[in-house]
């Protein structure tokens, strides 16, 4: 395994989907839980080609105040995006659709089964955790986490 900084494997990134080529990463940080385990399942990114069908429910690379980020959009109007993490109840980012770079059309888990991100399965499973009201989810993480369920 080759370790790079941040800024030159996001470059790389950026370069090979700015060629059309897709790109799998492995998910480092739990904002996305519990839909997307840290460390454990890796999302293949596509590039973001038509803007306009970026949708509410979409897992998007995206930059945001100099850094590279991987949430999910939970709101649009127009051109601007509201996006949070999964595991983030409270906390959301801002940006336009020209700062998406990717998007996540699947997912890889630990087990090596594929998820895609247009399967009935996977919408039906962001659309629930979406919709349970932020208090709730609140409490749902925090059992996972004493759980051990990271």
């Amino acid at each position: 395994m080759i370790l790079l900084p941040n800024q030159l494997f996001f470059a790389e990134v950026e370069a090979m989907l700015a060629e059309g080529r897709e790109v799998q990463i492995r998910m480092k940080g739990h904002s996305m839980r519990p839909l997307l385990r840290s460390e454990r399942d890796r999302v293949v990114l596509a590039p973001c080609t038509d803007p306009a069908r970026l949708q509410p429910g979409d897992v998007v690379l995206f930059r945001c105040c100099g850094r590279h980020i991987l949430h999910r959009i939970v709101r649009r109007d127009g051109e601007r995006l509201t996006l949070a993490g999964d595991g983030n109840y409270r906390i959301t980012e801002q940006c336009t659709t020209r700062d998406v770079i990717g998007v996540v059309i699947r997912v890889i888990r630990a087990s090596g089964r594929t998820v895609g991100c247009d399967s009935p399965g996977w919408r039906l499973r962001s659309r629930l955790w979406l919709a349970i009201p932020p208090w709730l989810r609140r409490q749902v993480l925090r059992v996972l986490w004493h759980s051990g369920w990271k």
